[in-house]
């Protein structure tokens, strides 16, 4: 726990506040699972990835995602020779340990949907050739919400390859305070490395050996059923909110983050409160909301809220 911690104090540097993303960050590195990150511009999501990827020496690239980026733009493409007439490949930015997908939703789904076979498979096609992805890989990405001008909604299959999706919220009085103050004495740290590739596996290793009774199993399996057939948990009455329920990767999700929470928060054993703790960022985005639930005002986060309410905990 000591390397987490040291990880921790490192990010906090350059980074005030927001808990809550700095260890959805570091729940996906120890799941290799992708993570999106949603806010408002101006709330640190780019400073707390960079500053992630330069705790551990992991190779990092950043794209700025815009209405005119072409696919050939993030996976790479084939480039004529005319010293030896033949084809050459050049890769990407996705050919890298950790991408910084920024502002995501500023470009057309054609874009967006480049990302999928890399972020499912952990490979590349281009042209006729497939190329692996060196590990460890993470894609995490930052949007703006959907209501800002020029950006789009992603497409539900890219959606559900994120792991978890984070909702960035605001400062504290006090925290906005020490930001403002450290912008102003230019008082932010050097970041420095403290970990390793090496390290982060073991890590990994023994967040994966965290306990989870077969109950809290069975637990996630329930709270994941209720957002498809509400009506047997006893909240039939946002049936008609949900289009669609979480899918079957929302259960595998939640198992792994929940034991890498357990795991950081020191713990041996999985309990029904890391449960809770994670199920809005693992289901959120999986939930396909109806038009009487857009127009009523009824998001995601309300239906998880009645589920986790009905669904008995063990």
């Amino acid at each position: 726990m000591k390397t987490i911690q040291n990880i921790k104090q490192e990010i906090s540097k350059v980074l005030v506040g927001q808990e809550k993303m700095v260890e959805g960050l570091l729940t996906g590195l120890l799941t290799r699972g992708h993570i999106l990150l949603e806010g408002v511009p101006g709330l640190a999501k780019t400073t707390a990835v960079n500053a992630l990827a330069r705790t551990l020496g992991l190779e990092f690239k950043r794209v700025q995602f815009t209405p005119d980026l072409l696919p050939s733009d993030i996976i790479g493409t084939e480039i004529y020779d005319p010293s030896n007439n033949s084809f050459k490949i050049k890769h990407g930015p996705i050919f890298t340990n950790l991408l910084l997908a920024d502002e995501i939703n500023r470009a057309p789904a054609k874009v967006q949907s480049a990302l999928l076979e890399v972020m499912q498979e952990r490979q590349v096609t281009i042209g006729d050739e497939t190329f692996k992805i060196s590990l460890p890989f993470l894609v995490m990405a930052t949007q703006n919400p959907v209501e800002q001008e020029g950006a789009y909604e992603l497409p539900e299959a890219q959606l559900d390859r994120f792991m978890m999706k984070i909702v960035v919220g605001y400062n504290t009085r006090d925290e906005e305070l020490e930001i403002a103050r450290r912008v102003a004495n230019n008082s932010f740290g050097q970041i420095e490395q403290v970990a390793t590739v090496e390290d982060l596996d073991r890590l990994r290793k023994e967040a994966m050996e965290v306990h989870m009774d077969e109950e809290i199993e069975r637990y996630i399996v329930e709270l994941v059923f209720a957002t498809r057939e509400p009506e047997k948990y006893g909240i039939g009455d946002i049936a008609d909110y949900i289009e669609y329920g979480a899918s079957p990767r929302g259960s595998i999700d939640m198992y792994k983050a929940s034991r890498a929470i357990a795991y950081l928060k020191g713990q041996d054993y999985v309990s029904p409160i890391e449960i809770a703790y994670i199920a809005r960022e693992v289901l959120r985005h999986r939930i396909i909301m109806s038009y009487e639930a857009q127009a009523e005002g009824i998001d995601q986060d309300d239906v998880i809220e009645k589920v986790l309410r009905a669904v008995p905990i063990p």
